[in-house]
C-alpha cells in the first residue's frame, strides 16, 4: 500500500510557481490575511489563486481551523499537494500555526524547505445489494451513527475475513492516528501517534461495557453492516458531513487511501506539546 511505504516525516524542497489559499467563509480576519499573504507571494513571483484548487497547485495554505482543513484534505491528498494550516483562532491539531506565526511560515515556504508528515486517510465506500457508491476519504473519522433512534444498533464488523463481533452501539467510529484527538477520543478511544500505520475502531456508547476501543493493523479491510430483522437505519459521517443513509443490510468498507494527506509542520514545536495545549497536560488550576 503506497501510503505505508513513505516515511511519516521527511524534508521537502519546494519549488513554488503556483500556491492556493483556502480561508475560513465569512471571516474577515481570515479574509485580511488572505490578502496579506497572497501579496507577500506575488511579490516573489509566485501566482496565487484564492478558494480553489487544482493539480497544478504547488502548496495550499489553510487559514481557518481543523474543520476548514477538513474539507480541503481529501482534494489536497489526491493531488500530492503539501498543506500549511495557519490557525486563525485558538491553536488545532492541524492547523498548528497561529495567525502571528503565520507571516514566519510563508517566509519558510518561499525558502524552499519545509516538513512534511504523511497522515494517514481512510477510504469509505457503501454497498447497497450489488451495487457500491463513490468511495468518500477521511483525514479523521469514518462515523456510523444512528442519530436520532431510540434503539441501538447492530453493527456486524469484520476485519478481512475475521469475524471480530456483532457492536450494539449507538454507533462505530472508525478514525485514523489523526482523528484519534477528534471523536474517538470523546467516545473513549486512546490517543494515537499519527505515525503508527493503524485504523482505530471504536463504538459510540456500547450495550456491554466489555466492548472496547480496537487498533487494527493498517492493511486490514474492514467491512460493517447493519444486522437484519431490527429495522436498523444508519447515518455514515466522514468527517463530519453526512455521506450516505445505511439501511439494513448495507455494508460499509474501510481501509487506508491510496495516498496520505502532506501536512507542513512547525520545526519549532511537535506533536505532543500540542497535546499539552489542548489537552492541558501539567496545567495547575
Amino acid at each position: 500500500m503506497p501510503s505505508l511505504s513513505e516515511a511519516f516525516r521527511t524534508r521537502l524542497t519546494l519549488s513554488l510557481k503556483r500556491a492556493g489559499i483556502v480561508s475560513k467563509k465569512d471571516y474577515p480576519p481570515a479574509i485580511k490575511l488572505a490578502s496579506d499573504i497572497a501579496k507577500k507571494l506575488e511579490q516573489q513571483g509566485i501566482a496565487v489563486s484564492m478558494n480553489t484548487l487544482s493539480d497544478a497547485l504547488d502548496v495550499l495554505i489553510v487559514l481557518g481551523g481543523d474543520g476548514t482543513l477538513l474539507h480541503v484534505a481529501d482534494q489536497a491528498a489526491r493531488h500530492s499537494i503539501p498543506v500549511l494550516g495557519i490557525n486563525m483562532g485558538h491553536l488545532g491539531f492541524l492547523t498548528e500555526r497561529t495567525e502571528e506565526e503565520a507571516i514566519a511560515a510563508i517566509d519558510e515556504l518561499i525558502s524552499g524547505t519545509v516538513i512534511i508528515e504523511n497522515r494517514m486517510m481512510l477510504k469509505a465506500s457503501l454497498t447497497k445489494g450489488e451495487k457500491t457508491g463513490k468511495s468518500r476519504y477521511a483525514l479523521n473519522e469514518v462515523v456510523i451513527s444512528k442519530g436520532t433512534l431510540d434503539r441501538v444498533l447492530q453493527l456486524s464488523t469484520r476485519a478481512d475475513k475475521e469475524y471480530i463481533t456483532t457492536y450494539k452501539a449507538d454507533g462505530l467510529i472508525f478514525s485514523t492516528p489523526t482523528g484519534s484527538t477528534a471523536y474517538s477520543l470523546s467516545a473513549g478511544g486512546p490517543l494515537v501517534y499519527p505515525g503508527l500505520a493503524s485504523i482505530l475502531v471504536t463504538p459510540i456508547c456500547p450495550f456491554m461495557l466489555s466492548s472496547r476501543p480496537v487498533l487494527l493493523p493498517a492493511n486490514s479491510l474492514l467491512r460493517t453492516n447493519l444486522e437484519s430483522g431490527h429495522d436498523h437505519k444508519a447515518q455514515v459521517i466522514v468527517d463530519g458531513q453526512s455521506a450516505w443513509a445505511m439501511d439494513e443490510n448495507d455494508t460499509l468498507e474501510i481501509e487506508v487511501a491510496k495516498h496520505p494527506l502532506q501536512l507542513i509542520t512547525s520545526p519549532h514545536r511537535d506533536y505532543f506539546s500540542i497535546l499539552r495545549n489542548k489537552l492541558h497536560w501539567g496545567i495547575q488550576k
